[in-house]
């Protein structure tokens, strides 16, 4: 017999989750929620600039600029700002986060999902809560936001709710749990950081196979394949609200940085092969023995610029070298290099909990195998990928032969991976602890042992810190700069001492709170209130580090984006042209904010832009500055803000010849000596052209029209002529018309646009109306409507029906 609906039962105990965390959320932020101030995150500031001539458009015209001019000469817009009204998953996240602001939403959301997690594995209100507050202050979570990783983090928060509906569908209620994970998956690549949905992907093939192999030896495969069909359904549809948005990045993925090469000779740096340039790729690999930073946090520094206060060695050392105290404060305040692990910098390490390792390895003794299997597997692997180049043999493999895997750059962050699987585990262990004691033997044993391995491991680092170096690669420049070297690095030896001896501590006393638990000295209730406590204040502490109410402004868009002279001297001239910043062109997207920009600041360039900067633009090639109509040079001197680039050849001109080529490589070549202005350097094994030369002033053309997807030009020409657009060719997409009429074009000078154009008077127009948009919108809306309307059914179908389950899944 079904039981009756208790309020009190089903509901409250879920209500008072939510305030608590609200309460965890409001008192963290509370400089954005109460105090109107903003963090400066560097890639939110980032994205405001390439983003702004979108947003723009879009609320000028209520239509989706597709394609932005205001980066890398030109590029799709889908990968940095880009709307698609079909998705309707957006309103699911603003309902599930209460619609809080960002930041605040993303730790909110987190803590839910968490909860959901733990919830569905039948853990208790309070138990959950505990749980929720130890994968949600990991402090990788917060770190990612300081520096404004904010989809990053979004995806992260949604893969515990895919994961609960993955188990609760497999191991209890099919209906209502394939509904969760259909949810929690559309979520998760509603954000588009398909790195971390990777990550979450390959946890799930180990989970996966680790149910199939149990599912064979209990005689219940049929029915885990019957339940496996279910959530393939629940995929697709995630899959297909999310259709527009994967698929464009799809087809925009093969033309990126991403894709492959067509060139066949190296080219500063970046592979030929498809795919990430693999030193690219494993630049961020995490040191080996750096991995103890999840049960110690600074034992390598911390951060690559941490403050340091009036107590330390190096604040001391300067006032020895004559500075004044308030100098000396001053210098060691504003954030010094104490970092010195093997990666080039780093905001922050992973930290996941002295805690969590703690109760992390107390699981390895006391959690049903069918757990611990697939948790540690998991972790293992997140560990060995991280460790990137430090680890060639096996993740050079990965990289060359995995699929898809020589997409991503910065492998450090598969660690993503290890802080979801150790705080599952590890709550895990804390339940089957609280809920069998009596039943697990040796119980009180194993429990000191697990104590014993990490408190051990945090008693030999604080013994034994002095046996490490602590030298950086940074040092030599620090020496350099006349910085006390050795007081800094006894510094962070200080660091890592302290840093051992408090997590030993933390452990000493999370193990003791279990102890007096097992000898009923303390209630379930009184151990579940002191673990939560002590993992919080662990947490929180350490998250205070990276995050804290210092980094918080007012007025920190309009300050970053205030105009500078050179933006002003430079916005006097209202015609269509391009700026490059000279001082740091292709890491910046501030430019980006007023002006269409040769530079900007994106992980996925389009490839062949990149090799153009590679091979001539970081090498000043003024011909093809002139081809990319750079009208102005910001300089970054205060005498001389703003620098004319000599000549700049405008929107579109006529040339005098083509010169055909044979290979990508030679088309690259051939623009290091060329006259831009009279010469168009074509493939013609691409783009198969015969004639080879044109009326020298053969007319005039000019850009009577720009809109983002929209250009229009009028041109008068004596004879047949071949016009060249300082324009970026992407044939997905771009479509070319002769006075209405559609006509094609072809790439010339390895970027840009050309047309051969009859003689006469007569306009071209340029329309950007990608049919990967369109169908892809289509079928998100579609699939929107059959997510509702499935996910309603699911649940009321799930409800009502007494839920089988299967086999031996009871056991923790």
């Amino acid at each position: 017999m079904t039981p009756s609906f208790d309020f009190k039962r089903n509901v409250l105990p879920h209500v008072i989750a939510v305030v608590v965390f609200m309460i965890l959320t409001a008192v963290y932020f509370s400089p954005v929620l109460f105090e109107d101030k903003a963090l400066a995150q560097h890639d939110i500031l980032q994205f405001k600039g390439g983003a702004k001539e979108i947003q723009d458009f879009r609320e000028r015209t209520g239509e989706e600029a597709l394609w932005t001019n205001s980066m890398f000469g030109g590029m799709p817009a889908y990968l940095i700002n880009t709307h698609f009204p079909g998705d309707w998953s957006g309103y699911i996240h603003k309902v599930l986060t209460f619609n809080l602001p960002a930041l605040a939403g993303n730790i909110f959301i987190t803590l839910i999902c968490a909860y959901i997690l733990l919830v569905a594995m039948g853990m208790s209100t309070w138990l959950a809560i505990v749980g929720a507050v130890a994968f949600s202050f990991t402090s990788y979570n917060l770190i990612i936001l300081e520096a404004g990783h904010n989809t990053k983090s979004l995806t992260i928060a949604y893969i515990p709710m895919v994961l609960a509906g993955l188990i609760y569908a497999l191991r209890r209620n099919l209906w209502i749990g394939a509904a969760l994970f259909a949810v929690g998956l559309t979520m998760n690549l509603h954000f588009n950081h398909l790195q971390m949905t990777y990550y979450m992907l390959l946890l799930v093939l180990i989970f996966g196979v680790v149910e199939i192999i149990y599912a064979i030896k209990h005689g219940t495969f049929a029915e885990l394949f019957k339940r496996g069909l279910v959530l393939l359904v629940a995929a697709v549809l995630a899959v297909g609200v999310n259709f527009g948005r994967l698929y464009t990045t799809a087809e925009y993925t093969e033309h990126s940085i991403r894709g492959k090469s067509e060139l066949t000779q190296p080219n500063s740096g970046e592979n030929v092969g498809n795919g990430l340039d693999r030193e690219y790729a494993f630049n961020w690999s995490y040191g080996v023995g750096e991995t103890i930073t999840l049960l110690i946090p600074d034992f390598y520094g911390g951060s690559s610029s941490a403050p340091l206060d009036t107590d330390s060695e190096t604040y001391n050392a300067f006032l020895n070298m004559g500075a004044a105290p308030a100098q000396a404060e001053q210098i060691v305040s504003q954030g010094l290099p104490l970092y010195w692990g093997p990666q080039p910098m780093t905001s922050g390490p992973v930290y996941v909990g002295a805690i969590v390792c703690f109760l992390f390895v107390l699981g390895l003794f006391i959690v049903d195998r069918r757990w611990t299997s697939w948790l540690v597997a998991g972790t293992i692997l997140s560990i060995v990928l991280a460790w990137g180049k430090n680890f060639e043999s096996f993740n050079y493999f990965m990289f060359d032969y995995f699929p898809l895997y020589n997409k991503f750059r910065a492998v450090s962050s598969a660690l993503v991976i290890a802080q979801i699987t150790m705080p599952f585990l590890a709550l895990l262990a804390l339940w089957k602890l609280l809920s069998e004691r009596d039943l697990i033997k040796d119980l009180d044993k194993k429990l000191l042992i697990s104590g014993g391995i990490t408190a051990g491991i945090c008693a030999l680092v604080w013994l034994f810190a002095g046996t490490f170096g602590f030298a950086s690669n940074t040092d030599q420049q620090l020496i350099q700069a006349q910085f006390p070297i050795d007081a800094i690095r006894a510094d962070r030896e200080s660091m890592m001492r302290s840093d051992a001896f408090r997590s030993l501590v933390f452990i000493v006393l999370a193990a003791g709170l279990l102890y007096f638990y097992l000898k009923n000295k303390v209630s379930a209730t009184l151990a579940i209130a002191g673990m939560g406590l002590l993992i919080l204040v662990d947490l929180w502490a350490v998250d205070k580090r990276y995050l804290n109410n210092g980094d918080f402004q007012r007025q920190v868009v309009a300050n970053y984006f205030q105009p500078t002279q050179a933006d002003q001297m430079i916005l006097q001239d209202t015609s269509n042209y391009r700026v490059i910043n000279l001082p740091n062109p292709f890491n910046d997207a501030r430019t980006s904010y007023y002006h269409k920009s040769v530079g900007g600041y994106h992980g996925a360039k389009m490839r062949r832009y990149q090799d153009l900067i590679d091979r001539h633009i970081s090498r000043n090639n003024l011909e093809v500055l002139r081809m990319l109509n750079t009208k102005y040079a910001i300089t970054g001197n205060p005498q001389q803000p703003v620098q004319r680039v000599p000549d700049p050849l405008g929107n579109a001109w006529f040339v005098e010849e083509v010169k055909p080529v044979q290979s990508a490589d030679e088309e690259l070549n051939a623009l290091t000596i060329f006259d831009a202005g009279a010469t168009a350097v074509v493939d013609v094994t691409k783009f198969p052209i015969e004639r080879r030369n044109y009326v020298a002033d053969n007319g005039s053309i000019k850009l009577v029209t720009y809109e983002p997807n929209y250009l229009k030009y009028e041109y008068e020409a004596a004879q047949e002529g071949l016009a060249v657009f300082s324009e970026i060719y992407y044939a997905d997409g771009w479509q070319a018309y002769l006075d209405g009429e559609p006509v094609d074009h072809i790439r010339a000078n390895y970027v840009l646009r050309a047309m051969e154009v009859p003689a006469g008077k007569h306009t071209i127009e340029f329309r950007f109306a990608p049919k990967s948009y369109t169908l892809g919108n289509t079928i998100s809306l579609i699939s929107s409507i059959l997510l509702l309307l499935v996910v309603i059914g699911a649940i009321y179908y799930g409800v009502k029906k007494k839920p089988t389950e299967v086999p031996i899944v009871a056991k923790v």
